[in-house]
């Protein structure tokens, strides 16, 4: 057992986990947002401080964040006009577990139940674990959701980190995890879906009633709050699908 190739490897995981920097969990979390067309070639990038605001970096961290992007072609950064995705496949990218053309393989019936089952248990947890310091990260990520206009890009990269950091507090990184993979599904559909007219109206509302009784601390409350709102997930969704493939 001492030869094992496994135990060798530890203290070079060790040293891996030990470099990644702020810079990288936003460079990721970039490329996450591109692989999963929240982000497509063409689009324009929030500025810096939108961007530092929502991912609750400082506009530095940022900053490198998307220089090392550029470095490896994914962005295209300008002086005088902002950043740009370049033309690029990310599909690959593991999302946290999948990747995202693994999850969008599956029907919308599937992925919804799926959602039902697992989702509400893992807010209902997150309801009674949840901290201040997650309660007042939410609130930021609800101002920045009200004051983002009709702008379904920058709506939805708001929306991924008030659910994440909602997966987040259940206490079970795997389940968090899991969800996630399913939130990702035809994400480019739900971009448009989102774009609808009273479409971002109502999901921040959706927010509003889910963020109160995550203050409360109300399982129920929460559980039903998230059923409402996974329940338009599925409606605008199933409707954006009937339409066809967005171009």
């Amino acid at each position: 057992m001492d030869g094992s190739p496994i135990l060798t490897e530890v203290p070079n995981i060790a040293r891996s986990l030990a470099r990644r920097t702020a810079r990288d969990v936003i460079a990721e979390k970039l490329m996450v947002l591109i692989a999963t067309n929240m982000l497509r070639p063409g689009d324009e990038l929030p500025g810096e401080r939108e961007l530092a605001n929502v991912l609750h970096v400082s506009r530095e961290t940022v900053r490198g964040a998307i220089q090392a992007l550029a470095a490896q072609g994914i962005i295209e950064v300008s002086h005088g006009s902002r950043s740009r995705v370049c033309e690029v496949d990310l599909s690959h990218i593991t999302v946290t577990i999948a990747s995202s053309n693994a999850i969008d393989g599956y029907d919308l019936e599937s992925v919804h139940a799926a959602r039902l089952h697992i989702e509400l248990k893992v807010v209902g947890d997150a309801a009674e674990r949840i901290d201040d310091v997650t309660l007042a990260k939410l609130q930021v990520l609800l101002e920045a959701q009200r004051l983002g206009g009709n702008d379904a890009m920058r709506f939805l990269i708001c929306d991924r980190e008030f659910h994440v950091a909602i997966y987040r507090a259940c206490g079970n990184p795997l389940l968090a995890a899991f969800v996630t993979d399913l939130y990702t599904y035809m994400m480019n559909y739900r971009r448009y879906a989102m774009a609808k007219p009273g479409a971002i109206e109502a999901s921040y509302s959706d927010h509003l009633a889910i963020f109160e009784a995550l203050a409360r601390h109300d399982r129920d409350a929460v559980i039903a709050a998230f059923e409402h709102h996974l329940t338009r997930i599925y409606d605008t969704t199933k409707v954006q699908l009937a339409i066809g493939n967005p171009v």
